[in-house]
């Protein structure tokens, strides 16, 4: 099993995060993707994937920095790309509900780092907010890297993960999949074949069912799986193993 986007840079993790990762290697976890949310985060997450013979991790600029970070943030973010274990660039992506940054300065920040990752040769992490308005043309723009393009985490649109799916993402599904009144989510399950899927914890957010109000780890992750099975994910696209194999092909890792 693979956890596709956690947090385990997070002060969160501080007190047990040695702990925390044993806890998932014993649960049949074998790779988790850390993820950034800023230079200093990110830098962090490169240092903790060092330390773990399963860990990996992106970096971006979240899109509620828009407009206060520049060309200094972009290019040290390149720089901690080049560590070894850098698999892939972001999150990044719009948010319309939460951010209070401008659409336009979110969007200028959205492609500037789509094209990076495109002339790195890494796939890209999404995190769409953005509501009702569809999809923005970055994403058909970046094709490039392995697996024809990224990860995408969609608030229930199913219809905008037909399209990402058509430019060959991956959709990933949180613990949010559990939730009774998360039926959106459950939808776009439901309509991700298993071999356009990935699951992904977000730790520490978004615990699943029965979990759900204290801090999430990436042993949550078979629980989500059984839940998106359940929502009626079928075996078909992309790859046939379902989303540890779609991991490995869009982050270029070996099994094991």
């Amino acid at each position: 099993m693979i956890d596709s986007h956690a947090h385990l840079e997070m002060p969160e993790f501080a007190v047990d995060r040695a702990a925390v990762v044993d806890r998932a290697l014993a649960g049949g976890l074998t790779r988790i993707l850390t993820v950034g949310t800023d230079v200093e985060s990110s830098a962090a997450a490169v240092e903790l994937s060092g330390r773990q013979p399963g860990g990996f991790c992106g970096r971006r600029l979240s899109s509620h920095l828009a407009g206060r970070c520049g060309r200094a943030e972009l290019e040290e973010l390149v720089r901690i790309a080049s560590a070894p274990k850098v698999a892939a660039w972001g999150e990044i992506g719009l948010d319309y509900f939460r951010n209070p940054a401008a659409r336009e300065e979110q969007r200028t920040l959205f492609e500037a780092q789509l094209a990076i990752a495109g002339d790195l040769a890494l796939p890209v992490v999404i995190h769409d907010r953005r509501g009702p308005s569809g999809p923005a043309g970055g994403p058909a723009t970046h094709r490039q890297g392995r697996a024809q393009g990224g990860r995408a985490l969609l608030l229930g649109d199913a219809e905008l993960a037909a399209d990402l799916l058509d430019l060959g993402y991956f959709i990933s599904i949180p613990g949010t999949v559990t939730y009774p009144k998360a039926s959106g989510i459950r939808a776009v399950a439901a309509a991700v074949p298993l071999g356009g899927m990935l699951i992904e914890t977000d730790a520490p957010y978004l615990a699943p069912v029965p979990l759900r109000g204290k801090r999430n780890e990436p042993p949550s992750s078979p629980t989500q799986l059984a839940r998106s099975r359940a929502s009626g994910a079928s075996r078909s696209r992309k790859s046939p193993g379902g989303p540890p194999e779609n991991a490995r092909a869009l982050f270029g890792w070996p099994r094991g």
